[in-house]
């Protein structure tokens, strides 16, 4: 049930949701996010921000997206205090590693929200960390006051209306030089986090750079036709140029479980016996794309022209 509803900053809402029993609420670690079903076919991802010690209640922040495709919109001009809202039980392809030395996190605009969590986490357990947070302006900056506490002070930066030279500046004097045992945390608008990327890989080593994308980027590449196997259920399927593995597989009355749609949460992972998959997600890591034993089947083609599924 909405409990709360607060406007954080210029088209950014948090929205705290308690359990409409009034029972406790499953555990999460910070990075953890949760399934909502905004409305009639409308699943959406939002990361919990508030504090993974409280049970009572979780807290999730949402940005009204000018181009939103149903999901924002919904929520801030239709949810009201008081609604109920169907949820999934939290779910985290973004762990914090408590056992860093330091950890950075780098937050672009809504992108605050898994890692204000982390900052929490982090101060409550006394790890040495720093928070950057880059956003258009005071008034663009979510949880400004939240992060104003004194236990912050030293530790969050504010970086409001740089160009895109000056942040590229700032991160590579941010990343320049890799602490051992350090970790870094980075969630954002895509090209903000493309750019982090490009910077932190001249010094920093993969698996000390986490990240998650809060939505996909438009499919690029050519798209062609090609058929899907289901090797457990013996179903043979054209997929064609204009149509995803997905709606093929859901309109041919295969069950398939989804939540973004985009390629970012990593619901509808399928592991690939024969073939070689065209991944377009942001979820897998290169390492799991190389191996071509898995593929998001929501966004990603195929290079082959047949595709085994373990379905």
């Amino acid at each position: 049930m909405v409990e709360a509803i607060t406007q954080e900053a210029e088209d950014i809402k948090s929205f705290v949701l308690a359990s409409a029993s009034g029972g406790e609420l499953p555990r999460y670690s910070p990075g953890a996010h949760i399934d909502i079903n905004v409305g009639p076919g409308v699943v959406r991802q939002y990361s919990l921000c508030g504090s993974p010690g409280d049970r009572s209640r979780y807290m999730i922040g949402v940005k009204r997206e000018p181009q939103s495709r149903g999901g924002s919109e919904h929520m801030h001009a239709r949810i009201r205090i008081g609604d109920r809202l169907e949820i999934s039980v939290p779910k985290n392809n973004f762990e914090l590693d408590e056992t860093a030395k330091h950890s950075i996190l780098l937050a672009g605009g809504i992108g605050i929200t898994p890692l204000i969590a982390m900052a929490d986490r982090l101060l409550l357990s006394g790890k040495s960390f720093a928070l950057h947070y880059f956003s258009r302006s005071p008034q663009h900056t979510a949880f400004s006051e939240r992060l104003s506490q004194p236990g912050f002070a030293g530790k969050v930066h504010m970086h409001y209306a740089l160009d895109v030279d000056a942040v590229r500046a700032e991160l590579e004097n941010l990343l320049q030089i890799y602490g051992v045992d350090s970790h870094l945390y980075l969630c954002g608008p895509k090209p903000f986090m493309d750019m982090i990327e490009t910077v932190a890989a001249r010094s920093w080593p993969s698996e000390a750079v986490h990240l998650e994308y809060f939505s996909g980027a438009a499919l690029e590449g050519p798209t062609s036709s090609f058929e899907v196997r289901l090797a457990r259920t013996g179903g043979s399927y054209l997929v064609p140029d204009d149509r995803s593995i997905m709606e093929v597989l859901q309109e041919n009355g295969v069950d398939v479980d989804y939540s973004c749609e985009q390629g970012v949460c990593g619901t509808c992972v399928t592991d690939v016996l024969e073939g070689e998959p065209d991944h377009r997600d942001l979820f897998l890591k290169p390492a799991e794309r190389a191996a071509n034993t898995k593929m998001c089947l929501c966004v990603s083609r195929a290079k082959s022209l047949v595709l085994v599924l373990d379905m």
